[in-house]
C-alpha cells in the first residue's frame, strides 16, 4: 500500500509540475490548432501576439482547472493500468508465458492496458480540458467566464452535463489511442533495456527512462496530434446554432476541417507540442 502510496503522490507532484511548465505551449497549440487559416504565421507569432495584446499572465489562463484535476487523473490512469496488467498477468500465468509471474506483457496486451487507462482517465481529463480550452481561447477583452468555477457553472446552467462534456468522444479516441502507444512504446522499450542487459526493471539507469518517456511521448503525440485538434475545435465550437456552432459532430468536424482547410490544419500547432515534451 505504502508503495502505492508514494507511486500516486511522485505522479501527482509530476503532474503538477508537467502542467505549469507545459502550459505556456499549450494555449499557444490551443491557439493555433482553433484560430483560422493563415491567422499565425507560426509558433513564436502567436506566442508574441499573446504576450504583447495580453501580457505573460496570459500563457497560465485555465491552469487552475488541471491543476485540480491531476491528482484524479493520475489515481484513475494508475488503478485502471495496474488492473489490466494484474489481470494479463494471470492469463499468461495460467497459460504458461510472460515469465514466471506472467508479467512481461505483449504487445496486444500492453496497448490494451493503455487503452483501458486513457478511457478511465477520459472521463475527467474530458471535462477539465473543456473548461480549460474554453478559457485559454475566450476574449481579453469581453470573457464570457471570470474563472474554472464561473465556467462550469455557466455551461452546467445553460446547457447541463452535455455541455460540461462537450467533445467527449473525440476525447476518448484521444486517450485510448494515446495512452495505447505511449504505454506499449514505453514498455517495449523498457523490456528491450532489461532484455540486452539482463538487468531487472529496477535496475534500469534513470536517464534512460526519461529518456524512454521522451520517446513514448514523441511517438503518442506523431499519431494523436491530428485528433487533438479536432478535440480543440470541438471543445471551442459553440453550443448550439444559435450560440455559433459550426460542427454538428464530430466527424462533420473532420470532413469540415479537410474540406476548409486541407491536411495542414490537423498538424497546425505541432511544433509547441513537440517542445513542451521534450
Amino acid at each position: 500500500m505504502s508503495k502505492t502510496v508514494k507511486d500516486l503522490t511522485a505522479g501527482t507532484a509530476g503532474g503538477i509540475a508537467q502542467v505549469l511548465v507545459g502550459q505556456p505551449f499549450d494555449i499557444v497549440k490551443v491557439r493555433m490548432q482553433t484560430a483560422p487559416a493563415g491567422t499565425y504565421k507560426g509558433m513564436m507569432h502567436c506566442a508574441g501576439g499573446i504576450l504583447k495584446n495580453e501580457g505573460p499572465l496570459a500563457f497560465y489562463k485555465g491552469t487552475l482547472t488541471p491543476l485540480l484535476g491531476i491528482g484524479v487523473c493520475v489515481s484513475i490512469q494508475f488503478g485502471a493500468l495496474e488492473y489490466t496488467k494484474r489481470y494479463f498477468a494471470q492469463q499468461n500465468v495460467l497459460k504458461g508465458r510472460g515469465g514466471p509471474d506472467g508479467m512481461t506483457l505483449g504487445s496486444g496486451q500492453l496497448f490494451t492496458a493503455g487503452v483501458f487507462a486513457g478511457l478511465a482517465n477520459g472521463v475527467v481529463s474530458g471535462p477539465v480540458e473543456h473548461i480549460r480550452i474554453r478559457l485559454q481561447t475566450q476574449s481579453a477583452t469581453n470573457p464570457v467566464y471570470a474563472g474554472p468555477f464561473d465556467a462550469m457553472k455557466k455551461i452546467w446552467t445553460q446547457h447541463g452535463i452535455a455541455g460540461i462534456y462537450k467533445g467527449q468522444v473525440v476525447t476518448l479516441w484521444r486517450e485510448a489511442t494515446g495512452y495505447g502507444i505511449y504505454f506499449w512504446a514505453y514498455e517495449k522499450l523498457m523490456q528491450r533495456e532489461m532484455a540486452q542487459k539482463g538487468i531487472r526493471r529496477d535496475q534500469v539507469h534513470p536517464a534512460n527512462a526519461v529518456l524512454f518517456g521522451a520517446g513514448a511521448g514523441y511517438a503518442l503525440w506523431a499519431v494523436i496530434y491530428p485528433i487533438d485538434m479536432i478535440k480543440s475545435r470541438m471543445q471551442t465550437d459553440g453550443f448550439s446554432p444559435s450560440t455559433g456552432q459550426k460542427y454538428k459532430s464530430t466527424l462533420d468536424c473532420v470532413r469540415t476541417v479537410w474540406r476548409t482547410e486541407g491536411f495542414s490544419a490537423f498538424t497546425r500547432g505541432l511544433g509547441p507540442t513537440l517542445i513542451r515534451h521534450v
